[in-house]
């Protein structure tokens, strides 16, 4: 199983940095997780091979690349874009996003060969399948209504939070693969910044080693969702307050498991 995160912050020359405003991950080059950055940064190839998109929640973040993806490719799909959601993110996509005051509602539109974009909407706790990777949806613990996700090529299966804090259902999940290869993991501030991290069910250095002790596995653990203004303060805490090597997932580079 291949996963890239792509970039969302650039410097002053224009060049990606390792700052992540805005998630989104491509599994295999062809299915979406999140969708942040997908319009920024997707490249031609990207766009011509990615027509399921995966959310995790709907908070801005992960959804920002979503209407502008699908505007960029309008005109030349040829079957919709499919959007695999659970029904709370679907009614505030719905509502407060495609509503025609801050973005068409493509979900009532058509170009000359059918239909641009279509929900797939799937229970917390489901499992599906898009191609040859089967997703088992974990309900996570981020204020509000998200899913993490065992994503599964039928050799090896990856887990994954998205954003979340402590959250036992979905270590018992994980507990159960034998094939589980690597668990990405978020954790978004610094300890210094753990009553904003309570506040807004978020993972820092100490409160993840915590739930890291359910994690039953000898696999690895990678870290995603940094807040980009506290990045290399929270790799420092990390490095020196887990009792394991952890990988801290970098934008671009391709990550085989």
């Amino acid at each position: 199983m291949k996963l890239r995160l792509l970039p969302s912050s650039f410097d002053e020359n224009g060049v990606y940095s390792a700052g992540q405003h805005l998630t989104s991950f491509l599994i295999d080059d062809r299915v979406a997780l999140d969708a942040g950055s997908l319009a920024m940064a997707a490249s031609e190839a990207d766009r011509r091979s990615v027509r399921d998109i995966i959310l995790t929640h709907a908070h801005l973040d992960h959804i920002a690349g979503l209407p502008l993806f699908i505007d960029d490719l309008f005109a030349s799909l040829t079957e919709p874009i499919r959007i695999h959601a659970t029904a709370d993110v679907i009614e505030v996509l719905e509502r407060d996003v495609f509503n025609w005051s801050v973005y068409p509602r493509f979900s009532e539109l058509q170009n000359d060969n059918g239909p641009v974009m279509e929900y797939r909407p799937f229970e917390l706790g489901a499992r599906f399948n898009i191609g040859g990777l089967t997703f088992s949806s974990i309900p996570v613990d981020h204020k509000v209504p998200s899913s993490g996700f065992v994503i599964d090529d039928g050799s090896s299966a990856i887990a994954f939070s998205g954003d979340t804090s402590s959250s036992s259902a979905f270590w018992a999940k994980v507990n159960e693969r034998d094939d589980l290869k690597a668990v990405l993991i978020e954790c978004a501030f610094p300890d210094r910044m753990s009553e904003l991290a309570e506040a807004s069910h978020h993972f820092t250095p100490e409160t993840l080693k915590v739930d890291l002790g359910l994690l039953k596995l000898d696999v690895e653990v990678c870290i995603i969702n940094i807040k980009p203004m506290y990045r290399s303060e929270v790799i420092d805490e990390l490095r020196a307050t887990l009792d394991r090597d952890v990988t801290i997932i970098e934008p671009v580079r391709q990550y085989h498991f």
